[in-house]
C-alpha cells in the first residue's frame, strides 16, 4: 500500500482531513527546501506538494512562477529536486511526497528514467500538469511499475464523461482546481466547490484534495468540510517571497505561522 493511501486511510479513521502545502524546490535556495519541509510536516502538513521548477510553469500565476524563476537561478534541476527529496526521507520516511510539475524537463530526463530515479528518491506521487489522458498511457506504466501515484488536476469546467476518464487514471488522490484561473487567483466559493466535490464522489472512490484559492485557516476549515485533502500553495510561497533575504528557519517559522491555525481549524 502506498504511503498516500495509508495516509489518508489513517486520517479518515481519525475522523480528520489532509493538510497539504505545496512549496517550489530550491526556492530561494536549495539548500533550504529540506529545512522547509520538516518545517511543514511540524505545523501539521499530512502530504507535502514538491514543485519542481519550470521556465513556462503555465498553471500557476505570478507568485509561482517568481518562486520558479527564483529556484532556477539558484542552480535547481529535475537531478537537485530529485535530492533535496532523498535527504529529506533520509530523517523522514512516513511523510508522503508529491511532486508536481510539467511535461518538458520530464520528457528531457526521460520518463522511465525519472520514474526509477524518483522511486529511489522516495517519491510517493507524481501531478504533471500538462500530461493529458490521451497522452498518459505509457507514462501511467512506467510511474505504476515504481509504486508512484499519478495525480490529476479536474476543474470546475471538466465535463463529467472527461472527469470519469481522468479518474478511472489517477491514484493516490485527485486535486479539483476550486477556481477558473491560475494558482492563487480568485476568491473560493465554497458551495460551489461542495457541489463539485459531491459531483466527483458519484464517479471515484479516490480522496479528493481541493486547491488553489485556499489562504487563510478560515478558508481551510471551510473546505475540508467537503474535500478529504486541503492544498495550500500560493500563501506559502507568498511567504517566502517575503523572507527570501532570512536564513532558513527565519522562513521555516513564517510558514509554520501560517500552517499550524490551518491545521487547528482543520481539527476543530
Amino acid at each position: 500500500m502506498s504511503r498516500i493511501k495509508q495516509c489518508f486511510e489513517k486520517l479518515e479513521k481519525s475522523g480528520k482531513k489532509a493538510l497539504i502545502p505545496y512549496i517550489t524546490a530550491g526556492d530561494p535556495s536549495p539548500d533550504y527546501t529540506v529545512t522547509l519541509m520538516h518545517a511543514l510536516v511540524a505545523a501539521g502538513a499530512d502530504v507535502i506538494e514538491i514543485g519542481m521548477p519550470f521556465s513556462d510553469p503555465m498553471a500557476d500565476g505570478p507568485v509561482i512562477q517568481l518562486a520558479c524563476e527564483r529556484s532556477l537561478a539558484a542552480g535547481t534541476n529535475v537531478k537537485k529536486v530529485l535530492q533535496i527529496i532523498a535527504e529529506f526521507r533520509q530523517s523522514n520516511k512516513e511523510t508522503p511526497i508529491v511532486l508536481m510539475g510539467y511535461l518538458n524537463p520530464i520528457e528531457f530526463f526521460g520518463y522511465q528514467a525519472f520514474s526509477d530515479a524518483a522511486k529511489d528518491a522516495g517519491v510517493d506521487g507524481i501531478l504533471l500538469v500538462d500530461l493529458t489522458p490521451e497522452e498518459a498511457t505509457d507514462v501511467v506504466e512506467c510511474f505504476r511499475e515504481n509504486e508512484i501515484d499519478l495525480i490529476y488536476l479536474l476543474s470546475p469546467t471538466t465535463t463529467p464523461d472527461r472527469a470519469k476518464k481522468i479518474c478511472d487514471l489517477a491514484s493516490g488522490y485527485v486535486y479539483y482546481v476550486s477556481v477558473k484561473g491560475v494558482t492563487g487567483s480568485a476568491e473560493l466559493d465554497v458551495d460551489s466547490v461542495k457541489k463539485h466535490v459531491d459531483s466527483l464522489r458519484e464517479i471515484t472512490s479516490l480522496p479528493i484534495g481541493v486547491g488553489f484559492g485556499i489562504r487563510d485557516a478560515k478558508t481551510a476549515a471551510a473546505v475540508s468540510k467537503c474535500a478529504d485533502g486541503v492544498i495550500v500553495g500560493s500563501v506559502l510561497v507568498n511567504a517566502i517571497a517575503a523572507n527570501k533575504d532570512h536564513q532558513k528557519e527565519h522562513i521555516a517559522d513564517a510558514l509554520r505561522a501560517i500552517l499550524a491555525p490551518m491545521r487547528e481549524e482543520m481539527d476543530a
